[in-house]
């Protein structure tokens, strides 16, 4: 007998004081940073969107991944990305904080 069970999440990175330095015009190419990362852990992204203090990520998990290692890894990596991209216009206020919710 086999199980199948998914489990999605609803994680949201926000800019530092919700300041609006996270530009339009480079969100596809954070956006495909993001996805990649997700893709590499094995991990399925299945929307990502935000505005210019913070970002949605709907996310389901590979088994061997925990949920507090994706997210500290995106956290980490997308916000030393960012600065070395100099995509925000304040690249020391672009450091993203998270909130994150199980969606059924």
């Amino acid at each position: 007998m086999s199980t199948y069970t998914q489990i999605l999440y609803h994680v949201i990175f926000s800019t530092k004081h919700r300041e609006k330095v996270l530009l339009y015009e480079h969100h596809e190419k954070l956006f495909k940073y993001i996805w990649g990362m997700a893709k590499n852990k094995n991990c399925v992204l299945y929307q990502i969107n935000g505005v210019k203090d913070h970002l949605h990520l709907l996310v389901s998990l590979h088994p061997s991944i925990a949920l507090a290692d994706l997210v500290k890894d995106t956290k980490v990596c997308s916000s030393i990305w960012i600065k070395e991209q100099k995509i925000s216009l304040d690249s020391l206020h672009s450091r993203l904080g998270m909130a994150l919710s199980p969606t059924r």
